[in-house]
């Protein structure tokens, strides 16, 4: 049996006055997902345990089958072991976003930066580093990562893309190291306002990245073995750093697809292809894609439209296609992670659809299931309380 995990972050969402009162999966058209919700199982699953942060590391640990009130020990430190860095028991990590604020009218303009390349990053991350004598390392596009070695944890810290739009000052972080970490965004200002990449940038019509936001304590993670579990091997896609030390810290391989971005303009095709290669020698992949939670954040309406139809289009399709080719058995399982609201444009920890295809497995059979959207996921009445149990009943 080979099984695979489609995730489309942020997928879920609430109805959308734009959309005739629709949500995205409402409006998308997406015979494949509705193919699997119909002739699968479904339901919904709640990723995010009550009183838990509504994180993506939080909600993939989950999907993976992993207790998060067990093993969550921080967001950044998962991101960490991505990028490559050895984390002690006593060093801490932290998500350093790559912003676009406005000062004068304290806003928090854009979390991303306008979404800034990789390689423009990086030229402002090693300035920074130098100039601020800190160990910053360098990840993807506007994501990158702060170590404080030997640090004492205890910082309280607000993700930019929870208020994009809003005032920014008095959300700076509080707590342990809230002086120094105050103390960097300001000092970020000037470093950034000025450099060549920014005015570069502000040539073009784009978002200069002309601060820095620091967030997401984290300390190494000790996560469970995947194949101690449930004896399967596996890998994990994604352009993003979490879900890549997610995986590798549960001991799967991850692959590296060119033209990944994270964005709605990401490599589906590549993304698929480099999946069903996996499954070749792999018995599990783990395939992530961030666009539809990115336009979310964006406030971008159809963008999450597209987002969704692309996934359908460019990755189910071609995955469902090849696996059917080969003969092989195969379970195949679509869902979010948790849902990015386009209205609030972040995360909440309401329970999300899923549906998994079985090959050759009975069906539900149920005629009142005409797709795969939050609202025929309800209508199932099927509920799972704690995220990480779904996985347990996905692999038999």
């Amino acid at each position: 049996m080979k099984y695979i995990i489609i995730l489309g972050d942020g997928m879920a969402d609430r109805p959308v006055p734009e959309l005739n009162n629709l949500t995205p999966l409402q409006k998308a058209r997406k015979p494949n997902m509705d193919f699997i919700a119909k002739n699968g199982h479904m339901g919904l699953v709640r990723t995010i345990p009550k009183g838990m942060p509504p994180g993506s590391d939080t909600a993939n640990l989950s999907v993976l089958g992993i207790d998060p009130v067990i093993y969550h020990t921080g967001r950044s430190s998962l991101e960490a072991v991505s990028i490559g860095i050895n984390l002690n028991k006593n060093d801490l990590a932290y998500r350093c976003n790559l912003v676009t604020i406005n000062c004068e009218g304290d806003i928090m303009s854009d979390h991303s930066a306008g979404e800034i390349s990789t390689d423009e990053a990086k030229i402002l991350i090693e300035d920074l580093a130098k100039a601020l004598d800190i160990e910053l390392h360098v990840g993807t596009s506007y994501r990158h990562c702060l170590v404080i070695r030997d640090g004492t944890p205890g910082s309280v810290t607000i993700p930019p893309h929870d208020f994009t739009g809003q005032k920014f000052k008095n959300r700076f972080p509080q707590g342990e190291n809230s002086e120094l970490f105050s103390s960097l965004i300001k000092k970020s200002w000037k470093i950034l306002e000025n450099h060549p990449v920014n005015l570069e940038r502000i040539r073009q019509g784009k978002n200069p990245a002309n601060s820095i936001w620091l967030w997401g304590e984290g300390k190494a993670p000790a996560l469970p073995s995947f194949y101690d579990k449930y004896a399967l091997t596996g890998a994990v896609i994604s352009a993003v750093d979490l879900i890549k030390g997610i995986g590798i810290s549960i001991g799967f391989e991850s692959i590296n697809v060119r033209g990944a971005t994270g964005t709605l303009h990401t490599n589906y095709a590549g993304k698929a292809a480099a999946a069903l290669d996996a499954l070749k020698a792999k018995d599990f992949v783990y395939l992530h894609i961030e666009a539809p939670d990115e336009c979310s954040h964006r406030g971008k309406i159809y963008d999450k439209v597209l987002a969704i139809e692309y996934i359908d289009e460019k990755i189910i399709a071609p995955v469902i296609e090849e696996l059917n080719k080969r003969g092989d058995d195969y379970s195949i399982l679509v869902m979010p992670d948790h849902p990015t609201p386009l209205d609030i444009m972040t995360h909440t920890d309401d329970p999300v659809p899923f549906a998994y295809y079985r090959k050759n497995a009975p069906a539900n059979n149920n005629p009142s299931i005409t797709g795969f959207d939050e609202i025929n996921a309800a209508k199932t009445g099927v509920y799972i309380e704690k995220g990480h149990i779904l996985m347990d009943e996905f692999i038999v």
